[in-house]
């Protein structure tokens, strides 16, 4: 029989696309095109790569003789960038800007960021925009290119997201795995976020608190409400 493929979980994907974007900075690469040539493979070495959640140790050789950059910095985001800096493409203070470092080391980084209300720029509107009320400081490994951060201004998930909490949606994701939570848009009532189960040819998107009502969408309906997948919550647990 075949072997069943390995899938991998958040933090070895989390893991994966923070390393791949160090790589992507420090070499100029923009595409899956580009990063295959300056690694040397196939294209589809990138996307097996991507479902193991895995760089190979070769990639790491290859940047090092190519581009002077240091093995740990692309793997886990440790400073000194370069072991070469002479043959560095791109000046280490501009990556150490721009790449994400796990959050919790000492060369971690932060990024303030545009926090937008609930109902965003029109209540009323069909589709959600942000409208900027405030900034927020976040680890720079929190970031995503299409992160949108919002104040929630209702207990329906509470305790596991309390009123006031900011949270950090990733417009990339707008996939409904069971029971993940997502942020989707009511018109007239603004964005909402719930944890999100198939039902038929519905959508059930169900509170946390028991005082709020549960929510149905037609299936067909959902894809273009959906706003993102939310991927961090900040809050205090204790009163301030």
């Amino acid at each position: 029989m075949p072997k069943k493929k390995r899938k991998c979980d958040e933090a070895q994907l989390k893991w994966f696309e923070d390393a791949l974007e160090r790589i992507k900075k420090a070499t100029g690469a923009r595409t899956q095109v580009q990063l295959a040539e300056v690694l040397d493979v196939r294209q589809s070495s990138i996307s097996d790569a991507k479902r193991r959640c895995s760089i190979p140790s070769d990639w790491f050789l290859k940047l090092y003789r190519s581009h002077g950059l240091d093995p740990d910095w692309l793997a886990e985001g440790v400073e000194p960038v370069y072991i070469n800096a002479s043959k560095a493409k791109v000046p280490a203070d501009t990556l150490l800007r721009e790449a994400p470092a796990p959050y919790g080391r000492l060369n971690s980084r932060g990024r303030v960021v545009p926090v937008s209300s609930m109902a965003g720029a029109d209540k009323d509107a069909e589709t959600w925009t942000p409208k900027p009320l405030e900034e927020l400081s976040v680890p720079e490994s929190f970031c995503r290119p299409r992160l949108q951060v919002v104040k929630v201004d209702s207990a329906s998930m509470a305790p596991v997201i309390g009123r006031g909490a900011f949270v950090g949606i990733d417009g990339d994701r707008k996939d409904h795995p069971d029971g993940d939570l997502c942020a989707v848009h009511f018109p007239h009532q603004g964005l909402t976020i719930r944890r999100v189960y198939m039902q038929g040819d519905s959508f059930l998107l169900k509170a946390e608190n028991d005082k709020y009502s549960d929510l149905t969408i037609p299936a067909d309906e959902m894809d273009k409400r959906t706003v993102g997948r939310v991927i961090w919550v900040l809050q205090s647990l204790a009163p301030l």
